[in-house]
Parts: structure tokens; C-alpha cells; sequence
């Protein structure tokens, strides 16, 4: 069975270092993130409710994604319900995983509509 390649944009990377300053087991969380929920559900399609494909950003060859239910050890307590949420490009193909954007919902509502969009637009263009 094929695993799936991660990858990130260079704006995630920098969502990430921020906010792994405020929440220091953030790269251990995303470790365990990946393991039980994206590759639960795009690898062996088990729908543990954690992951979210946000319908006017998928079509046939990519799924846009939100991972709502995000254990963090730092927000002791919340269990999944930590509030930290992870947008995310699934290449159905490639079985292949670029992640876009990662926010804490106290501090910003919603996802980047405007990122989302530009890597949809290269992902259109790369065709």
C-alpha cells in the first residue's frame, strides 16, 4: 500500500512556526494528526468525523480539506477539541498531501479563501 507524501506551501510554515511558540507539542500533534486522521480516511476510508472535504474547492483530481478534530497535548484538557484547525490539499492521484494552513479558531474564524485559491490555481496550471 502507498503512503502518503507530505508536503508544505511556504505560508503554512510560517503559520506553523508561530503558533508552535505558543503550543510547544504542535509537531508531535501533527505527527499523530496524520497518522490517525488523514491517513485514516484517504488511505484505509475510515471517516472518524475529523476530516472535512470543503465542497467548493474539491473536484475529481484534488480535495481541499479541513481538519477539524486536532488533539494538542499543550491545550490540556480539549482532548480533540483544541480549536487548532489544518487546511489541506489531498492529490487523489498522487496520494499526495500539501498543507495550506493551520490556525487556532480563538484567533482567526476561518480558512484563507484567498490561499486556497492560489493553490488551486497552480494545481490547475501544473495540468
Amino acid at each position: 500500500m502507498q503512503n502518503i507524501i507530505y508536503k508544505t506551501i511556504y505560508e503554512f510554515e510560517k503559520d506553523f512556526k508561530k503558533l508552535s511558540k505558543k503550543f510547544s507539542s504542535l509537531e508531535d500533534d501533527l505527527k499523530v494528526a496524520k497518522r490517525d486522521a488523514i491517513e485514516l480516511y484517504h488511505i484505509h476510508n475510515v471517516n472518524n468525523q475529523s476530516i472535512f472535504p470543503i465542497p467548493h474547492f474539491c473536484n475529481a483530481e484534488l480535495l481541499i480539506c479541513k481538519l477539524k478534530k486536532f488533539s494538542c497535548k499543550s491545550l490540556k484538557g480539549r482532548g480533540c477539541k483544541s480549536g487548532i484547525r489544518i487546511i489541506y490539499a489531498y492529490y487523489i492521484g498522487s496520494k499526495t498531501v500539501e498543507f495550506i494552513e493551520i490556525y487556532f479558531k480563538g484567533s482567526k474564524k476561518n480558512e484563507n479563501s484567498d490561499r486556497i485559491k492560489k493553490i488551486l490555481k497552480f494545481a490547475t496550471e501544473k495540468r
